[in-house]
């Protein structure tokens, strides 16, 4: 067994791994679009295809929604389970891509070379680096290196409605040593990233309602009660001037992270200054006395994402609204419990209401926060393989959004997440003119390859 055979079969092959890459991508796997149904079907019989090139033992698992694909090699050592997703966001607003979304192609831009096209960053590009550096091991090896089972899933951007039963009707076979997750990316670009911090999410709906309708501002105004003003009153009362949440007991369970990370963190040299420059600001805005990085990373938080109330169209319209609502989510961090969270909120708003005035809440969503013990062995293996293959050394690192499936695989199967990918903040997932970079593909396979090696 050789590594370098292997990275050099990964470089010899790149321009047909690449052309695989964009096979995949033509396939429109939109799975929140039951017009795209048969479209998730197909992706999913082509990675099957693919997987038994490879000599795994694959086959297409159905359920209530999209289907599953499983795939297993045995063999000697660890037992690795791979997990990505074949599915893919919906392209509106179509007329802001500068081609068809379903047609990718490899560009030449200023920054380098790219792959543009749906699903390119996520999660296709990113699943197709651990079969590519499989591909390569079996090519120059005869066989993998280890056990493996895939799991790629066909709902994870329309909330995997049929995950968790389809992981507790197949524990046994999902449960291996390590659960490989490449749906992350690179800190800042250039640096390769363990993510072992994944934030929680609840979400919250609330509607205030005042009067029994709408009214004239001029005969009621000042005298009747206004929803609108009842919701900013509250919106207002979630935060202290110090950037704190005064929600009772919200902070119950958020650790304070180690002085060893705190250092590797600004080590980093995160510049929060450019940050916010890219999208027309300048200063921090969340708690005091807290970095950037400890913000996104490390820190719970409470965001209004929308409020609706009175008249919206063009125009003016002098109107007491019947009712006022808001939209407020809260990313969790350590053993927050969102349950928990949940009913402190809606206690408070309550308690905040007047007299004429009544709420209704709507819940969307509650998972918790997910964290990784780094301190085995597997881990710094991995890290020291990512790090012979980039420039700048691998760090471990948070990241500021939720990852599910991370939390599932320890919950329901007591398997560790490692979560690595290749992914650049530009790299636009979810918008118009996805892309990723060639550098990620490639190297991506090449880090996949080093990192089978070090853990066999």
């Amino acid at each position: 067994m050789s590594l370098d055979a292997v990275l050099a079969r990964i470089d010899a092959d790149l321009p047909a791994a690449t052309e695989r890459l964009l096979e995949l991508l033509r396939i429109p796997s939109i799975s929140t679009d039951p017009a795209f149904k048969a479209d998730c079907e197909r992706a999913a019989d082509w990675l099957v295809k693919d997987l038994q090139s490879l000599g795994v033992d694959a086959s297409k698992r159905l359920t209530p929604g999209h289907p599953m694909v499983m795939g297993h090699v045995p063999g000697d050592g660890p037992h690795l389970l791979f997990y990505g997703h074949y599915d893919v966001q919906p392209v509106d607003p179509l007329e802001l891509w500068d081609r068809d979304p379903f047609d990718p192609q490899v560009e030449d831009t200023p920054k380098g070379r790219v792959i543009r096209g749906r699903g390119a960053a996520d999660d296709k590009g990113q699943l197709m680096t651990f079969i590519e550096a499989c591909r390569a091991w079996k090519a120059e090896n005869g066989s993998l290196p280890c056990s493996i089972t895939f799991f790629l899933e066909g709902e994870e951007e329309s909330g995997s409605p049929s995950l968790v039963p389809f992981m507790h009707a197949h524990k046994d076979a999902l449960t291996a040593d390590l659960a490989l997750i490449c749906d992350t990316g690179l800190f800042d670009s250039r640096v390769p990233a363990i993510t072992t911090m994944l934030r929680g999410l609840l979400g919250e709906e609330l509607t205030i309602t005042g009067p029994d309708k709408d009214l004239h501002s001029g005969m009621y105004g000042g005298a009747a009660q206004n929803p609108i003003r009842v919701l900013a009153r509250i919106i207002a009362a979630l935060h202290d001037h110090t950037g704190r949440i005064t929600v009772p007991g919200f902070y119950d369970g958020v650790p304070e992270i180690t002085d060893e990370l705190r250092a590797q963190w600004d080590g980093l040299g995160f510049d929060h200054t450019a940050f916010l420059s890219d999208v027309g600001l300048g200063r921090l805005a969340g708690e005091d006395g807290r970095s950037a990085l400890e913000m996104l990373w490390s820190r719970p938080t409470c965001e209004v994402n929308g409020i609706i109330g009175g008249y919206t169209g063009d125009g003016f319209k002098t109107v007491l609204p019947s009712k006022a609502s808001a939209k407020i989510s809260f990313r969790l961090v350590g053993t927050q419990d969102p349950c928990a969270i949940r009913e402190s909120f809606r206690k408070m708003v309550t308690e905040m209401l007047p007299p004429d005035c009544t709420v209704e809440f709507t819940g969307h969503g509650a998972s918790q926060a997910g964290s990784f013990d780094t301190s085995g062995p597997a881990f710094e293996a991995a890290r020291q393989a990512l790090s012979d293959e980039w420039p700048d050394p691998a760090a471990y690192i948070g990241c500021g959004g939720s990852i599910p499936i991370a939390g599932h695989f320890q919950d329901i199967t007591d398997t560790t997440p490692m979560l690595i990918g290749f992914g650049k903040d530009d790299d636009q997932i979810h918008s118009p003119n996805e892309k990723y970079d060639m550098e990620s593909f490639h190297k991506g396979i090449r880090s996949w390859a080093r990192i089978l090696d070090a853990l066999t």
